[in-house]
């Protein structure tokens, strides 16, 4: 991953910990916060961003999430000093979603297939491109979550609610605080046939500080 800086951001490198942890340790946090909402609230599949940050605790680094297809735009606005983790394009399965599958590996294989098979990966933040290479992506290992439970398959997937195992991949970004003001983000990923065709472009407001 090249050193991505301008006058208006900065990345984390694939080598670093922010905030004492791994890309790994982040990913899978990032999966457990995105899977555990329900489909009404889920930001997937909000189109505008006024969902896109339900669920946000962790004081230093916020979520985003892509879409489940197609492209949308959205806007959202955050405190300052809040750094971003977010897609360019992922997957993941479960053996809720997936019951004929037994075994973890059987999990990172499936996933795996899926992102092996993505051919355009790109993304830019206020109009400078940043190169999505194979150092961007990041293997989330199995993990325990727990999809809602309160309506019968009451998530993105359709699968059923209640404690399950899952695993993830994926291309990610890992953004520093922005500065004060308005940002632009644009991720998009595709398939090899383009039947799988996610998008999204951010409008970022970075609220000024209150001290």
């Amino acid at each position: 991953m090249t050193n991505d800086k301008s006058g208006t951001f900065s990345v984390y490198q694939r080598d670093e910990q922010p905030f004492g942890k791994t890309w790994e340790e982040w990913t899978t946090k990032w999966w457990i916060w995105f899977l555990s909402i329900s489909k009404k609230m889920n930001p997937a599949v909000n189109e505008s961003g006024e969902k896109a940050i339900i669920g946000e605790t962790d004081p230093n680094v916020w979520f985003l999430a892509a879409t489940t297809g197609g492209t949308v735009e959205r806007c959202v606005k955050l405190p300052p000093g809040i750094s971003l983790l977010f897609p360019v394009i992922n997957a993941t399965t479960s053996y809720s979603e997936e019951p004929r599958l037994k075994y973890d590996y059987e999990l990172t294989l499936y996933v795996k297939s899926h992102i092996d098979d993505i051919l355009i990966k790109e993304a830019s933040i206020d109009g400078l491109d940043i190169a999505i290479s194979e150092n961007h992506r990041v293997q989330s290992s199995p993990f325990e979550f727990s999809y809602p439970e309160e309506l019968p398959k009451d998530n993105i997937y359709f699968a059923y609610g209640g404690n399950t195992r899952g695993a993830g991949d994926g291309y990610w970004i890992f953004l520093k605080p922005l500065s004060e003001g308005e940002h632009y983000i644009r991720t998009f990923g595709s398939c090899i046939s383009g039947r799988v065709q996610i998008g999204v472009r951010w409008r970022i407001i970075v609220e000024p500080s209150k001290s």
